[in-house]
């Protein structure tokens, strides 16, 4: 879809009013990835090659039980056989991701997604133990996506670091966003000449807070507070901070607490509607963004002991 006629991409937009990254990570926790060659349209599912009456039914189960369909693509394979399909649980603790095998469209609609409220990958499906980095492409979605997504895609290939294209993963206009499953880590505005050092760093543990939207299983109060807290303690390692819980008086305030090297923190933040944008290329009005802010950190007690702040 075309972006409305004298207006610049709502990346560059978002990058011209500063608009913070953190705590912009969808809220997912259920997956299922489809490998669909050729073009997406706007709603992907239903706007593919892939036979209508499957689209319609998947759509249906997935609304129901709560699970995000994203179409991928590897670039340059156009027929694909057997094609790749992944069940996706992202969490805290039981994350997965398995592959299935599609030898038939048909087969997709057999899909057990019940599966995905299981802490654990059933016995009968091929776990993958690799990461799963999903770079947003869908041009019909966003022109952003299209225009940033695709070249990052072929920096990554270049540098032998695969990855798919995907349709629409949240956020458009903090384009290129790079998504890597079963963590469910957002990353967006990612340059191609960086993107193949941003997933070996991933891959050993650590995260770039410059491109960090947070994750996808936590809600968006808790993404904030993890974001601030790693920002103020300089700390990039991904199992660094263990979430303890999280207290919300309200819809808009919460505080977070957090283990770190053998000390406690508790996290308050909140959250506050920005001025009205247009959040996407093809707005036809404006939205109030959230602003999240901190209000203040505090180490506590652990293990009995009483630790410095």
């Amino acid at each position: 879809m075309a972006r409305e006629p004298g207006r610049i991409g709502c990346a560059a937009e978002s990058v011209r009013r500063g608009e913070p990254l953190r705590a912009t990570a969808s809220r997912v926790t259920r997956w299922l990835l489809i490998e669909q060659p050729g073009p997406w349209g706007r709603e992907a599912l239903l706007e593919s090659r892939l036979e209508p009456r499957v689209a319609r039914t998947l759509q249906s189960k997935a609304r129901r039980l709560k699970v995000r369909v994203v179409l991928i693509r590897r670039p340059n394979r156009e027929d694909p056989a057997p094609r790749s399909a992944y069940l996706v649980r992202t969490m805290r603790s039981g994350s997965w991701a398995a592959r299935v095998d599609v030898h038939a469209p048909e087969e997709l609609e057999h899909l057990d997604l019940s599966l995905l409220e299981q802490a654990a990958p059933p016995s009968d499906v091929s776990a993958e133990h690799g990461p799963i980095r999903l770079v947003c492409t869908n041009g019909r979605h966003d022109p952003c996506c299209a225009d940033f997504g695709r070249p990052v895609v072929r920096a990554l290939v270049d540098a032998g670091e695969p990855a798919w294209e995907s349709s629409h993963v949240g956020g458009d206009r903090f384009a290129a966003n790079l998504v890597f499953l079963p963590q469910g880590i957002y990353y967006g505005r990612v340059p191609p000449e960086q993107s193949a050092r941003l997933v070996r760093e991933l891959d050993e543990g650590v995260l770039d807070l410059g491109h960090y939207r947070g994750r996808s299983c936590d809600q968006p109060l808790v993404q904030a507070a993890e974001i601030f807290l790693r920002e103020e303690l300089g700390e990039r390692r991904i199992d660094a901070l263990g979430l303890r819980g999280s207290t919300a008086p309200g819809p808009d305030r919460a505080t977070v607490s957090f283990d770190h090297d053998g000390t406690s923190y508790e996290v308050a933040v909140r959250r506050e509607p920005g001025p009205a944008e247009h959040l996407t290329c093809t707005d036809h009005g404006e939205s109030h963004p959230w602003q999240y802010r901190l209000v203040g950190i505090d180490a506590g007690r652990f293990g009995g002991e009483e630790q410095p702040s």
